[in-house]
């Protein structure tokens, strides 16, 4: 029977050893790269790592050092070719046990959510989720626009019906205040 990376990558809190840093190294086959790319919204996953370490913090909590690298090919916004992008990005996370679970944060009408000043907080559950937190920084390290070298510079215009696009050139914001300048000089 073979795990799925979610199933290998949930670490049991309880069965974290005490006192001890653990390693771990995450390299997932192409099966599971491709239903992470498909999940992600993507082309293709060439590559992908996710090294680092689980160390105790304190008595109760643990921090997550480690580092994720990639190489993502993605739909170029403008011609939609394929983009290749490089990913090499740090992730921090503390795993805090006294900090409220999100379900204790639900917002009331006079104040609001409280939202953690760091956001490499989360709160410390029954498990830590090492395949959730590759998945999540993957997708912020992910570029939101990716373009291809040679894709041609877009331009939108916007006009009503039957009339021309309005230019930038057209606009000459300093016009008016030109105008205005030298009827103020010939006393108008």
């Amino acid at each position: 029977m073979t795990k799925s990376l979610t199933e290998a990558a949930a670490l049991r809190v309880a069965d974290l050893p005490k006192g001890r840093t653990l390693t771990f190294d995450i390299a997932p086959d192409a099966e599971t790269r491709a239903a992470l790319a498909d999940a992600l919204g993507i082309e293709a996953l060439r590559k992908l790592g996710f090294r680092g370490t689980l160390a105790p913090l304190g008595r109760h909590d643990w921090r997550l050092t480690a580092d994720l690298g990639a190489t993502a090919v993605q739909a170029c916004v403008a011609t939609l070719a394929p983009v290749t992008t490089r990913i090499d990005t740090h992730v921090e996370r503390r795993f805090l046990s006294d900090m409220p679970a999100p379900a204790d944060l639900a917002p009331t009408p006079e104040d609001g959510v409280e939202i953690p000043q760091d956001e490499s907080e989360e709160p410390l559950g029954d498990t830590i989720d090492l395949a959730r937190i590759l998945h999540e920084a993957l997708a912020l390290a992910l570029p939101d626009y990716p373009r291809a070298d040679d894709a041609p510079a877009m331009t939108a215009q916007a006009a009503p019906p039957g009339s021309a696009p309005l230019q930038d050139a057209d606009l000459k914001p300093f016009a008016g205040l030109a105008n205005l300048k030298a009827r103020m000089e010939g006393g108008e």
